[in-house]
């Protein structure tokens, strides 16, 4: 063989290694990885409801040993929006043979948890919210046992819990306000309730105790530490926010908190609907609402510190308050208030005021930009606020912020010619469809006519609030998420 004869031979026996990974990964039957993994996760779900936690543990270990939970977790991690953020090794899985490579090294006995990645991003009053960033491997890792922790979290889960978790949303949480609020005889005080810095201070010790997971696996996630401007910190309290599996172990960490505040009125169900108390949590967020203000100060408020502090947890004093429902109070976005007998959720002053701040930045960033790019940047952001609160009293916000951007884009639209007349910039950026003589719109030679996106074009349509105890991992629910599901679609 000739020394260019070998050489390229060499090379066709590496190239070919190098696509089998690639190979594999293309070739993943991928219906029938997720059935796998759904039938484990329906037989932890059955076992955690028979208190079984031998079995559940077996399951567990069974679930992340297998190559189906591996091949799950690894596309998860490198499908969402943080596939191209890298943690404190530099690397991402881009391609199908790094994403195969991933799988072989998701080995539990040779795996070691880095030091996370810090990074900071912006917060609506101005500060910044502290991220941590895993590196690739420690995210899929995290993805492989939120698969195992999941099932467990749901049968166990508080019933009116709604943040972070599968089947469950904003919309819910909002809908149980109107629930528990909207009727003549329905309580008239809540309890507004603000943990401090919830994430960054669980007690470790409760969460090692109390998480039916690889306590080894998890001890590792929690004390990996973090990276700030080249130095290492070491955390012995919190979850990172970033994580994959944070909103799930923080979920379990404060599910009892609805029992907790039941039992401080009395020991039966009966003294819960005396006093008209009733829990509603979105994650850190949580609102109580109580026949009067004595009640929720002197026996709810006590509770709630106290279950909080075994986690190692406090209320913020200045943003926890009690507040009757004729002034209204704000959650997730909304605005929540009596006005004599009638109950109206709109959105909140802050979500509207955010909306079109956000609207003038993005006028304002595309001063010299075609319209439409600009109607390509503004649609989505519209689009998603209105989406948002399609299901609250929001019609007459819809039309006035209309109104607000249409204003903002005419005068975008003058300034950008100072020296002709409105009629001329009229007939080039505003266009007649159907009865709307001011559409703003643009042709195009590729895409045709684009269209700003106006938020009243939003169907404004009651949302029906999930079933406290349904689990979308038990199969015998599977026909009531299905019902929901046509409903939805249709």
């Amino acid at each position: 063989m000739t020394a260019i004869g070998g050489a390229a031979q060499a090379e066709a026996i590496d190239a070919g290694a190098s696509s089998r990974p690639a190979e594999m990964w293309l070739q993943a039957d991928w219906p029938r990885i997720t059935d796998e993994v759904k039938r484990l996760q329906a037989r932890i779900a059955q076992a955690t409801k028979e208190g079984r936690w031998g079995k559940v543990s077996a399951l567990q270990r069974l679930l992340t040993r297998s190559h189906s939970g591996k091949m799950l977790a690894v596309k998860r991690v490198t499908e969402n929006r943080g596939k191209r953020t890298p943690g404190v090794d530099g690397k991402t899985w881009p391609t199908p043979a790094a994403k195969w490579k991933g799988v072989e090294a998701m080995q539990h006995r040779s795996y070691r948890a880095l030091p996370l990645r810090r990074i900071y991003i912006p917060k609506s009053n101005g500060k910044n919210r502290p991220l941590g960033i895993p590196r690739m491997l420690c995210r899929s890792m995290q993805a492989l046992w939120k698969l195992a922790l999941e099932p467990i979290a749901e049968s166990l889960a508080d019933p009116n819990s709604y943040g972070f978790r599968p089947k469950r949303s904003t919309a819910d949480a909002i809908e149980y306000c109107f629930t528990t609020l909207a009727k003549r005889k329905s309580p008239e005080w809540v309890l507004e309730g603000d943990i401090r810095g919830c994430f960054d201070n669980f007690s470790h010790d409760w969460i090692l105790k109390h998480i039916p997971m690889d306590k080894e696996v998890l001890r590792r996630w929690l004390k990996a530490g973090f990276i700030d401007k080249g130095t290492l910190f070491a955390t012995e309290a919190g979850t990172p926010q970033g994580g994959i599996i944070s909103p799930v172990i923080a979920n379990m960490t404060l599910d009892g908190l609805e029992a907790a505040v039941d039992a401080s009125v009395g020991p039966t169900p009966r003294a819960c609907r005396k006093f008209k108390v009733n829990v509603n949590r979105y994650a850190d967020d949580f609102v109580v609402t109580g026949v009067s203000k004595d009640i929720l100060e002197q026996n709810v408020l006590p509770a709630v510190r106290q279950f909080l502090a075994v986690r190692g947890l406090e209320l913020s004093e200045e943003k926890t308050r009690v507040t009757h429902i004729a002034d209204g109070f704000d959650f997730l976005g909304q605005n929540v208030r009596k006005y004599a007998d009638k109950l109206l959720i709109k959105p909140a002053s802050k979500s509207v005021k955010a909306l079109l701040e956000k609207v003038r930045e993005i006028v304002r960033q595309h001063r010299s930009a075609t319209q439409t790019n600009l109607i390509l940047q503004l649609n989505p952001v519209i689009r998603g606020w209105a989406m948002y609160h399609r299901h609250v009293v929001s019609k007459s916000h819809f039309t006035s912020i209309d109104a607000h951007i249409w204003q903002l884009l005419w005068k975008w639209a003058m300034r950008r010619h100072p020296t002709k007349g409105t009629g001329w910039v009229k007939h080039k950026y505003f266009h007649v469809e159907g009865h709307r003589t001011w559409a703003f719109t643009a042709r195009t030679k590729d895409r045709g006519v684009i269209r700003l996106f106006r938020a009243t074009m939003i169907p404004i349509v009651r949302h029906v609030k999930i079933r406290g105890q349904a689990n979308p991992f038990d199969p015998a629910w599977s026909p009531y998420f299905a019902r929901r599901r046509t409903a939805t679609d249709g």
